[in-house]
């Protein structure tokens, strides 16, 4: 069976993500690293979900909630970027978070597509 790639791209990321916290807890930032751990891995969860789901209209809702969580980790990453308040680089992360969101956001517009 051929892996799923959007499944393993975003569980791949929710790994990466809780190392980032870990790291920025390591640091005492507790605000923003815990924002990011939540949506972060929260993407994946909502592709699993997706491939569970019960229709196509149900899947589209799925991956749309997994794009909202993958621009509001974009979001956080972007805030510790900008704000310097940590040395770690996250521009890693962002490129990850960017081709995430653009496969989502194809996967999402090819099923509404499908379904008209």
């Amino acid at each position: 069976m051929k892996d799923n790639i959007i499944a393993v791209k975003t569980f791949d990321f929710a790994l990466n993500i809780i190392n980032l916290y870990t790291q920025l807890k390591r640091e005492n930032e507790f605000i923003i690293s815990k924002q990011l751990l939540r949506c972060g891995t929260s993407i994946g969860a909502n592709v699993e979900e997706a491939i569970a789901a019960q229709s196509r209209r149900d899947f589209i809702s799925k991956m749309s909630i997994a794009s909202k969580e993958a621009r509001e980790t974009k979001y956080w990453l972007r805030l510790l970027d900008k704000s310097h308040i940590t040395q770690i680089p996250v521009n890693g992360y962002l490129v990850e978070i960017e081709h995430i969101i653009n496969i989502i956001t194809k996967i999402i517009k090819t099923s509404q597509e499908a379904a008209q």
